[in-house]
């Protein structure tokens, strides 16, 4: 039953991504969340939320979320996949694919998203050897 809660979180989470739907992503985040961008920045919860308030900057016009595996520790779950975007952020391309690690917790026997950690899928890093 709980990997298949924590999936259906994570469909959620996409819908609301793409839709820029910010309530009903500060309906799925935990109060504490964070989350790791794809070149190392940290946005506290407000931050994420506000991706999608105003002005918008963040807008994604597709999202998919697969190759879904999920660990339960009790109330912590971990679940990885591979995110899929086609989108810009303030103008700017913002596509991509994703090894995405979402870090869930269950209070109040909900599951909330308590951090997201993205890393870019594609060639060597540019400090790699060529």
């Amino acid at each position: 039953m709980t990997q298949q809660e924590i999936l259906d979180l994570g469909r959620r989470w996409v819908a609301a991504e793409q839709a820029g739907d910010a309530a009903a992503l500060d309906r799925l985040g935990a109060t504490g969340f964070r989350l790791v961008g794809p070149v190392g920045f940290v946005l506290d919860r407000e931050q994420w939320l506000d991706r999608y308030r105003g002005d918008r900057a963040l807008k994604l016009e597709e999202v998919q979320w697969s190759d879904v595996e999920v660990q339960e520790f009790g109330d912590t779950a971990i679940a990885i996949g591979v995110q899929t975007q086609r989108g810009s952020y303030a103008g700017h391309p913002a596509d991509g694919k994703f090894r995405v690690t979402q870090v869930l917790i269950r209070d109040d026997g909900q599951w909330q998203l308590a951090g997201l950690h993205f890393s870019p899928i594609g060639g060597p890093p540019p400090f790699a050897a060529r």
